[in-house]
């Protein structure tokens, strides 16, 4: 299965569950794309000890997992991206929905 998961939400208990399914379904064999928009983009400065989202995203892109993030929303806030946040497009957006076989938002 193509699984594509959006994340808009800057609750980082929420985001720490989006990628622990993103996770789970890599070693179940799925092709995982993950897009970042709105306050998702800050993820990495919300990680906890508690919901250590920034730790299950190294994980899920260790395993070959996709992150994008919205480029606008990431330069609404003065960041560039990184390896776990890529600066990305609408188009790269709408790629992830289009190609997905199912899509699902936190």
């Amino acid at each position: 299965m193509k699984l594509g998961i959006v994340i808009s939400t800057n609750d980082i208990e929420a985001t720490w569950n989006a990628f622990r399914l993103a996770n789970y379904s890599k070693k179940e064999g799925d092709e995982v794309k993950i897009f970042l928009v709105g306050k998702a983009v800050e993820y990495e400065n919300a990680s906890t000890d508690k919901f250590p989202a920034k730790t299950e995203a190294e994980k899920f892109v260790a395993s070959g997992g996709t992150i994008l993030a919205c480029g606008t929303c990431l330069k609404l806030r003065n960041s560039k991206g990184d390896a776990l946040c890529p600066l990305s497009t609408l188009k790269d957006f709408y790629d992830v929905v289009k190609g997905s076989d199912k899509v699902v938002s936190f």
